[in-house]
């Protein structure tokens, strides 16, 4: 099934280059390519993650300018990658467990939804939001224990006498010091075994499960609106004339899937933020009873975010998740379909 033409019969013909299925992809070159290329998108986004990431597990709002100059005037610009040598670790193994799991399922499931008779356009959003819960879900299984002790190291500071009053409202941060991304994971395997490792799993697949598919069926919709909506005008344009067809250049290729992944960031981080919210300070606060601290639980979670400001609460760090998102998502998908088709086993060189 051809995920990537779009078209309106009202409208002139716009010929898009042809999708790459999983099986037409040199493995080997696909898995190597993926994880020079996505650790450099990773590069380059950490710093947002990590302001979100502080937004979240402070106990009042406090603004991104504010957030960023206490980073920086305290920590300097490496404040923006603490646990950065960790999370680039976990995201090989996870953006290959990732790919795999979302060219296999998408592939399989539209081939199976146009045998049923859906439309290409259904097809294609159905087997996309699979493919994405799928991959999440994969993904989750390595990336959860990297992301626990990632955003330890991102907040850590927060327990510091020295730091700004923006990083001081966490007052149940986790007390334990550690020194690097392995010192953590040794500390908090000691103290809390694999659970602790693995602290807020079945909240981060709640969260990133739905996200994901969200995410990519609304990517779908929307390449297929802006390019039906283009081939109209098109189709217009070229009344009086003979062209039978429309075939865009590859910066307007790359300009629609931005344009569309932006706009699926925003409809996956507007329903699925408060999910995230608790996962963070799930996965980075304590709770205290008599004196003594303990993980908290998804209940305790909620009724705390409640108390601080209510459902505002849960909403806190929206701009850099949505930013980050945006970016992500956007360099994702066009990096992701530029090495799908530098993987194209048929092709020596990439499509232009």
């Amino acid at each position: 099934m051809s995920l990537g033409a779009a078209e309106d019969d009202s409208a002139s013909e716009i010929h898009l280059p042809a999708d790459v299925d999983w099986h037409m992809l040199d493995k080997s070159k696909f898995f190597l390519l993926g994880a020079a290329l996505f650790s450099g998108v990773s590069t380059a986004l950490y710093p947002v993650v990590v302001l979100k990431t502080r937004q979240q597990v402070s106990s009042t709002q406090v603004s991104c300018f504010n957030m960023s100059f206490a980073i920086v005037r305290n920590e300097g610009l490496r404040g923006f990658y603490r646990g950065f040598g960790t999370s680039l670790m976990g995201t090989i193994p996870a953006r290959a467990l990732y790919m795999g799991a979302l060219e296999v399922t998408k592939s399989s499931v539209g081939t199976v939804t146009v045998s049923l008779g859906f439309s290409d356009t259904a097809a294609t959003a159905i087997a996309n939001a699979v493919a994405g819960m799928s991959s999440a879900m994969a993904a989750q299984v390595v990336w959860t224990p990297i992301d626990v002790v990632s955003q330890r190291l991102m907040v850590q500071t927060s327990s510091n006498n020295n730091v700004s009053n923006s990083s001081r409202n966490v007052p149940n941060v986790n007390s334990c010091r550690y020194s690097n991304g392995l010192d953590a994971f040794r500390k908090i395997l000691y103290a809390d075994g694999l659970r602790g490792l693995y602290r807020g799993f079945g909240i981060s697949i709640l969260t990133y499960a739905p996200s994901n598919a969200v995410w990519w069926a609304s990517y779908s919709v929307a390449n297929r609106l802006i390019w039906g909506g283009f081939g109209c005008y098109m189709g217009k344009k070229d009344e009086s004339d003979s062209i039978s067809g429309y075939r865009p250049d590859s910066k307007a290729v790359v300009a629609v899937q931005g344009l569309s992944a932006a706009m699926a960031s925003g409809v996956s981080a507007l329903i699925t933020m408060p999910l995230d919210t608790i996962k963070t300070r799930l996965q980075v606060l304590d709770a205290e009873e008599n004196g003594r601290t303990k993980p908290s639980t998804v209940l305790q979670t909620m009724k705390n975010l409640v108390k601080e400001g209510g459902l505002a609460a849960c909403y806190r760090g929206l701009g850099p998740r949505w930013a980050s998102m945006s970016m992500s998502a956007t360099t994702m998908i066009t990096t992701y379909e530029f090495l799908k088709r530098l993987s194209t086993k048929s092709q020596k060189n990439p499509a232009s």
